[in-house]
């Protein structure tokens, strides 16, 4: 049988601090979005789903109006691939209104996109008859007609234009950060040396070498073409820090109105 414990010994005195500490900790941390209530975005996930179905068909008619192995080996072909994959995800979580992509990603798709419309309207579309991802134009003759032009625009001034819409008008602000532009640039720079280092070692008949005039080296020499690609890979990163930047100053989408929950219907009464 146990002692009885001795009415006179004082209670021991509470710590304010540590009270106050391990209360804190026994508190579970309850992430926002557990909280927030979410909302389905039908019109956002139609939008996505059809740029997403936009930029999916021009890589299959390219492919089947080229050589797959050539078409593949244009970053335009690459990127759209990504868009096509990340909107048709991004479309899926709108519908279904679970929590979105994170902002990076859809920071880097867009990247990407627009990247591959500024080189191609800046540097390629003057002379469109050396520049096809489809046929063979080293003769420098004609000009792309029919379904050759149609994929043409279509990857290179339709899907970037509508990807940089989505972000700016429906994806909220990240907010991003300006390492992650860096490793934005790691697919763009390896992208630039593997395509270089590929028409060095491959045979000169062999349609194309390269895939880009501005990295022909048999035609500008290996030094003019190591600065068109540091070039490119510079003006990539200063759209990436673009991009963070506008990312902290631009206004995020209007959020839906989640429904209301109400307990009794809304009619005027004693009780509610």
């Amino acid at each position: 049988m146990s002692a009885p414990i001795p009415a006179d010994i004082p209670d021991i005195p509470k710590i304010p601090g540590i009270a106050a500490s391990a209360a804190a900790a026994a508190v579970p941390i309850v992430p926002a979005y557990a909280v927030i209530p979410r909302v389905r975005r039908p019109r956002v996930a139609a939008f996505r789903l059809l740029v997403a179905g936009a930029a999916a068909a021009g890589v299959a008619l390219d492919l089947l109006l080229g050589s797959p192995a050539r078409v593949l080996s244009y970053f335009t072909i690459q990127s759209s691939i990504l868009v096509a994959v990340v909107f048709t995800f991004s479309a899926g979580r709108a519908w279904t209104a679970r929590h979105p992509l994170r902002p990076s990603v859809m920071a880097c798709t867009l990247l990407y996109s627009v990247g591959t419309g500024l080189v191609y309207h800046l540097l390629l579309a003057d002379n469109p008859s050396t520049f096809s991802m489809t046929a063979d134009m080293a003769d420098g003759a004609g000009t792309l007609t029919g379904w050759h032009a149609v994929t043409n625009q279509l990857l290179h001034t339709a899907i970037p234009v509508a990807v940089a819409l989505d972000w700016l008008l429906l994806t909220r602000p990240g907010p991003l950060r300006l390492h992650s532009a860096a490793a934005w640039m790691i697919l763009p720079v390896a992208y630039l040396a593997l395509t270089v280092a590929r028409g060095i070692f491959l045979a000169p008949a062999t349609p194309p070498r390269y895939p880009y005039p501005f990295l022909d080296v048999s035609q500008h020499g290996f030094v003019e073409v190591l600065g068109n690609a540091t070039i490119l890979a510079l003006a990539c990163y200063a759209l990436a820090v673009l991009l963070v930047a506008l990312d902290h100053v631009r206004p995020g989408p209007r959020r839906p109105r989640p429904p209301e929950n109400r307990i009794s219907s809304p009619a005027t009464g004693g009780l509610k």
